[in-house]
């Protein structure tokens, strides 16, 4: 079994910061790309940003700048640093990685509310 585990949301006021984590534990041959989507309410799930086993990165083009995403391999750990938020950034945020357990699947993992006042 595989489980993605977030941690960091909550409530910040424009301009303000927050740190995302996400860790996975479970057993697999190997993670290739980990990253985070969100979904605010009345749109759908968008990606934010994605970072392959290798450390590359794409972001979307609404938090290029602002965001940084970052992995500890070692960890199974991923991160989004997000930095002068915006009320638009507001929604809840997923972590989830593409796993080899002999098929290569997305996980999940529950979500987390960032909530960005105004």
């Amino acid at each position: 079994q595989v489980q993605l585990a977030e941690s960091g949301g909550g409530l910040v006021q424009a301009g303000g910061s927050l740190r995302l984590s996400c860790a996975a534990s479970g057993s697999w041959f190997s993670i290739n790309d980990m990253g985070w989507y969100r979904q605010a309410p009345g749109k759908q799930r968008e990606l934010v940003a994605v970072i392959s086993s290798g450390g590359s990165t794409n972001y979307a083009d609404s938090v290029k700048g602002r965001f940084t995403i970052s992995r500890d391999n070692a960890r199974n750990t991923v991160i989004l640093q997000m930095n002068s938020l915006r009320p638009e950034d507001t929604a809840v945020y997923y972590c989830y990685a593409l796993i080899n357990r002999l098929v290569m699947r997305d996980y999940w993992g529950q979500g987390t509310q960032v909530t960005v006042s105004s």
